[in-house]
């Protein structure tokens, strides 16, 4: 007897594009792609601030500038990842980096990661609003399904998926060898089905009426984001 496909037909679907030459503007954040030239000194001394960032990357930190731009000049203009320099334009300077990888658009699948956010960044609205972007990216684009990995041990990263709205899916144990340690790599996904919803919780998470005088928010985003989650990650409860 023949084997029956019995999962849901896609329909009505194309391949998505490639993430090239991104630019992205927003109110509080402009992302553009990673260039040594453009953006290398400027992110290597926000970096500088706070050495920690690098604990759970395969790379870093560096101890010079020419260390970082040879580290730059390695990785931009790539296919896959595809680096993205991030601006706060609230600060006036460049702070931090993400990437676009494992980019499958035959299978309209895509991750955001190599997130290294200097410590002037973090916890900012830029540092929000460029997760958005980028995830509304890809959603606008066609991809049906956007990931967020990280090491099972980085409780902040697993904490930041949740917030942003990715839905738990699980650990893969022993999954990555990386600078001779063992990674367990927790695994968050949405799904292109989860993003209007999630799309409506940055939108009205960034709104400036969500912000008292002092930049202080009203509402934060993982009561927005909440409802959005299909599974929570049990480390987080």
């Amino acid at each position: 007897m023949k084997n029956r496909d019995i999962s849901a037909t896609v329909a009505s679907w194309l391949t998505p594009a490639h993430p090239t030459n991104m630019h992205m503007d927003g109110r509080f954040s402009r992302l553009a792609p990673l260039s040594g030239d453009s953006h290398g000194a400027a992110i290597f001394a926000a970096n500088s601030q706070d050495t920690s960032i690098w604990n759970y990357l395969p790379y870093g930190p560096f101890a010079t500038s020419g260390e970082y731009l040879e580290w730059v000049e390695g990785v931009e203009n790539k296919p896959d990842p595809v680096f993205l320099a991030i601006y706060d334009k609230e600060q006036s300077q460049w702070a931090g980096v993400a990437s676009y990888l494992r980019i499958a658009q035959k299978m309209g699948s895509i991750e955001v990661g190599h997130i290294n956010y200097s410590a002037p960044l973090q916890r900012t609205r830029a540092a929000t609003e460029a997760m958005y972007l980028m995830m509304k990216w890809a959603f606008d684009a066609g991809y049906r399904r956007y990931e967020w990995k990280c090491n099972a041990a980085n409780m902040p990263s697993r904490r930041a998926a949740e917030r942003f709205g990715f839905s738990y899916e699980g650990v893969f144990r022993q999954h990555l060898i990386i600078n001779g340690r063992n990674r367990d790599t927790a695994w968050f996904a949405i799904i292109d089905s989860d993003w209007p919803a999630m799309k409506l919780a940055f939108e009205s998470w960034l709104d400036p009426s969500n912000f008292d005088d002092a930049g202080r928010q009203k509402t934060a985003l993982s009561d927005l984001s909440e409802p959005v989650l299909v599974m929570r990650d049990p480390a987080l409860l």
